[in-house]
This record gives structure tokens, C-alpha cells and sequence, in this order.
């Protein structure tokens, strides 16, 4: 069935005068009129119209949500299908209700053989979207004869949905107005010589049933959409350090080829005052016409790897790591030859490293980097119960490749180390010594010691908008300028 231009019928289309076969015509729904009105007319393409934009002074945001057609057409369709709503108008058909009145000429009346609905979008920039809903049935009963009567419909259900601001919540919400009914063809199991039977069937069933068994459909439906958007503002945790949570700053808006949701994003530490962010992702010029993406600004990055901070600090006393040295007194002394002096004993190493200011995400097409700059303190291990002793402290700034996926609707982060970008020497008990000398020694600790105790603390991962059950799973993710972008995929 196809929803733009002229509607039809799948196979039930067929010419005027034939038996048992009524033209497209559309039935209109109007509160206050007893019978809704037929019209014999070239059918345009239906529409659901989504609203317009609320305008305004704003924040900046930390996050962008562009939502193209592909992911919104995804989530009216799992709204249909999670509310059965057309199985369940179909089920109550027959069923007698307040107010509404008897059926002339058709008795007993079922509906069956409810078609899957076929859900198409198209943007109205500045208005919202034109969604075309084609489905069809099959009315039973029977008529004043007592004959069988069955009619199979191929219709399409249009409505002007309002995108609006729900006072109590402050989420969007959908409201439907206007709602019609367009028949793309009727067919009956009727004799053609019976056209006053198929004239109230006209008035009676189709006018009646039709409208009032359909148009809830869309309001039912919208009910599904609206509470997608319900978890948005939830304080989401990041492990025990703190919170982020993601604000909707105004009413999404419409596009030629997207509907575009800005977010403020609140990075709050466990204990504290929210981390400030002032700058905010700009979508790249080649974006693909009508793609669904999610940026993420590197200051947004920033903030939410400060609640790590504390977590950066560790102390690491391991004698064999990874490929290096044994990490004791004599190794280092090839370096500094005063420690041999003071040590002519070989100690168990002992390094605590600290980070002193909050990391820094840095991007560029294709390359993003995490700053560290810290403290890294080397100790020389006494016997039990004794502490440490300094060897001497370096003040450290290195940088760490960042490579990001998504696991579970959260964002990962994994790091190698990109290079010692600083070293300089802040204190020493075991005399003068150039620190640069402990450039090669430091750089292949940093990388088989400290790094893979980064990757341990940020696989707690970071929250990603919760909205319109979006799955972020099977996004494919790029860099460029001083933003991540997470291009939207569906299953």
C-alpha cells in the first residue's frame, strides 16, 4: 500500500460499478457531527504533523539529538505494536457503548484480519512530520436479510499531532487533532444488484464504525510515544563518583531533514557543586541528509571524567609488571646512579601517582586525546610494618589516545598511552638528578603499569540520553572537531 499521492488498495482497487466495489473516499471525523462526510477526491499523501519549535534564550548545550526518520519511524512503529491498539479497536467493534448508535442495516458487526500497519515519515521544516498510516480489515455481520455480510477495507488514518509542552513535566507531549479516515477501497461479498444494502452499509458501517473505531487509535498510540520521553531528566549514576543527568532546554525542532533535541547536560560529583560546561557540539557540515546522531561535546567528555579524578589516584607496589624490569632499586639506579649509593641493597619499588588537575578531552577529525597531569612519587620499600621511604617526585604530563564504543547504552572508554608530553623533577632524597634522563623509564611505566589501571576505572562507563528507547548499541561512532558523534543505527 503506498501512503504519498493516491492510496491503493493492494489488490483490492478496482474500477466504480463493479460488483461489489465503492471508489477512495475519504471519511472525516468532527466532533459534534452524527455522521462523518463522504468525499470522492485524488487522495494526498496523509499526514501526522508534528509540531513547531518554542523558541528562546538558552544555554549552552552539552549534548545535540538529531532524530531523522529512520529512528522515529522505529519508535511510532514499536508504539503500535507495544500498544496492540488496532487489535484492541478491532476486539471492541461489536461491543455496545454509551451514547453510540445502532448500525442500520448490519447486525452482529466483528472486525478481523487487522493488516500490520505501514508507518511513513517525511520532515515539514518549521511544522514537524507527515506520517502516513496505511493498514486494513475485515468488517463481519449480519444484514436485514440475515445473509453474511463481509467487507474488507484498505484505509489510511491521518491527524494533526500538536507537539506540546506538558505543564506538569515539562516533556514533549503529542496531542491529536483532526482525524481522518481516507478508504484507498472497499470490497464486499454482496451481488451488485443489491446497492441499497451497500448504500447503508456505506452510511452506517463505514461512516460510523470507521472514525470512532480508528481515530482513538492514533491518541492510544501517542500515549506509547509520550511516556518514551518520561525517563529523560533521571539522575543517572556514574559508579559512585557522581551523576550526570541530561535537561531538555526547549521544544524539539523541525527540520527539512531532522528533529533536532538540545540537551544541557549536568555533571554533578557525589559531593560538590556541578561542574560547569561552556561549549557546546556543532553537528559536522557532511552529515547525512536525514541521519538519527547523538554529539557529544569534549567538554561534556571533561566534565564527566573530573568525578573520576580521585579514582586516577593509585599506589602500585607490584615487583613484575608487564614486560618491564624488575621494579627495584637496582633498576632505577641504572638511571640515577645516587640511588645505588643510598640503596646498595635492592628495595621493592613502590609509586603512587596522582592527578592534580581534572582530565581534559581534547578532539580533532579523527583523534582524541585525554591530558593527565599529576604527581608520580617512588618509594623504596622498607621491611613490614615500616613505611616507605621517598625516593623523589616528578611532576608529570602525559597524554592518552581515547578510543570510545558503546556497551549497554553507555558510553566506554579505552586508552593507550600517546606520549610524555612533560617531566620535571619536584623533589629528592637522594640528590640532584635531570629528570629527563627518566624519560624512556617513565614513559614504559606509565604504559605498563598505570595505563591499563585507567582502563579498569573507566569501565564504569558513562550514561547516554535515556528518550524514545533509543538504542545506542549499534552506533557507529567518529571524531571531529572538539566533538563525539554517535551515529544512530537500528537493529
Amino acid at each position: 500500500m503506498l501512503c504519498c499521492g493516491v492510496v491503493v488498495g493492494g489488490g483490492y482497487q478496482e474500477q466504480a460499478g463493479q460488483r461489489g466495489i465503492w471508489p477512495v473516499g475519504q471519511l472525516r471525523h468532527r466532533e459534534g457531527d452524527a455522521l462523518p462526510e463522504v468525499e470522492m477526491l485524488q487522495l494526498p499523501c496523509l499526514c501526522l504533523v508534528l509540531c513547531g519549535l518554542l523558541t528562546g534564550t538558552r544555554a549552552e548545550p552539552g549534548a545535540l539529538l538529531r532524530l531523522g526518520l529512520d529512528v522515529l519511524n522505529h519508535e511510532v512503529q514499536s508504539a503500535m505494536e507495544e500498544s496492540h491498539i488496532l487489535e484492541k479497536m478491532a476486539a471492541e467493534a461489536g461491543t455496545k457503548r454509551p451514547g453510540a448508535k445502532p448500525i442500520k442495516g448490519l447486525s452482529n458487526v466483528k472486525v478481523k484480519d487487522v493488516l500490520v500497519p505501514v508507518i511513513t515519515l517525511n520532515f515539514v521544516p518549521g511544522v514537524g512530520i507527515f506520517q502516513c498510516v496505511s493498514t486494513g480489515m475485515t468488517i463481519t455481520g449480519k444484514s436485514i436479510t440475515g445473509a453474511n455480510m463481509e467487507i474488507t477495507v484498505v484505509l489510511n488514518i491521518t491527524a494533526t499531532n500538536r507537539l506540546l509542552q506538558d505543564e506538569e513535566t515539562g516533556f514533549p507531549m503529542f496531542k491529536s487533532e483532526g482525524c481522518e479516515i481516507i478508504l484507498g477501497s472497499v470490497k464486499t461479498n454482496l451481488p451488485s444488484n443489491t446497492p441499497k444494502m451497500i448504500n447503508k452499509f456505506i452510511d452506517s458501517t463505514l461512516h460510523k464504525v470507521l472514525p470512532d473505531l480508528m481515530c482513538p487509535a492514533i491518541d492510544a498510540v501517542l500515549v506509547y510515544v509520550n511516556k518514551k520521553w518520561a525517563s529523560l531528566h533521571d539522575v543517572l549514576p556514574v559508579g559512585h563518583m557522581g551523576t550526570v543527568q541530561y535537561v531538555l532546554m526547549s521544544l524539539p525542532a523541525t527540520t527539512a531533514s531532522h528533529i533536532q533535541v538540545d540537551l544541557k547536560t549536568v555533571v554533578q560529583p557525589q559531593n560538590g557543586k556541578a561542574i560547569q560546561l561552556d561549549e557546546a557540539p556543532k553537528f559536522p557540515e557532511d552529515s547525512a541528509k536525514g541521519s538519527s546522531q547523538l554529539l557529544l561535546s569534549a567538554t561534556f567528555l571533561t566534565g564527566e571524567l573530573a568525578l573520576l579524578q580521585k579514582s586516577l589516584y593509585m599506589k602500585i607496589k607490584d615487583k613484575k609488571i608487564g614486560e618491564l624490569p624488575p621494579q627495584t632499586t637496582q633498576t632505577l639506579a641504572g638511571f640515577i646512579p645516587q640511588v645505588a649509593e643510598a640503596y646498595p641493597k635492592s628495595k621493592r619499588l613502590v609509586t603512587k601517582i596522582r592527578i592534580k588537575k581534572p582530565p581534559k578531552v581534547t578532539m580533532e577529525p579523527g583523534k582524541s586525546l585525554l591530558h593527565l597531569h599529576g604527581t608520580l612519587e617512588m618509594f623504596a620499600a622498607k621491611r613490614r610494618g615500616k613505611a616507605p621511604v621517598s625516593l623523589f617526585l616528578l611532576e608529570t604530563h602525559f597524554s592518552l589516545n581515547v578510543q570510545y564504543s558503546v556497551r549497554e547504552n553507555r558510553l566506554q572508554m579505552t586508552t593507550s598511552l600517546e606520549r610524555l608530553l612533560g617531566l620535571s623533577r619536584g623533589s629528592s632524597s637522594v640528590g640532584d638528578f635531570n629528570a629527563k634522563d627518566l624519560t624512556g623509564f617513565i614513559t614504559d611505566y606509565l604504559r605498563e603499569a598505570y595505563v591499563p589501571r585507567v582502563n579498569d576505572v573507566l569501565q564504569v562507563g558513562f550514561p547516554l540520553p535515556d528518550l524514545l528507547a533509543i538504542n545506542y548499541n549499534l552506533a557507529e561512532l567518529s571524531i571531529v572537531e572538539n566533538t563525539l558523534v554517535l551515529d544512530l543505527k537500528l537493529e
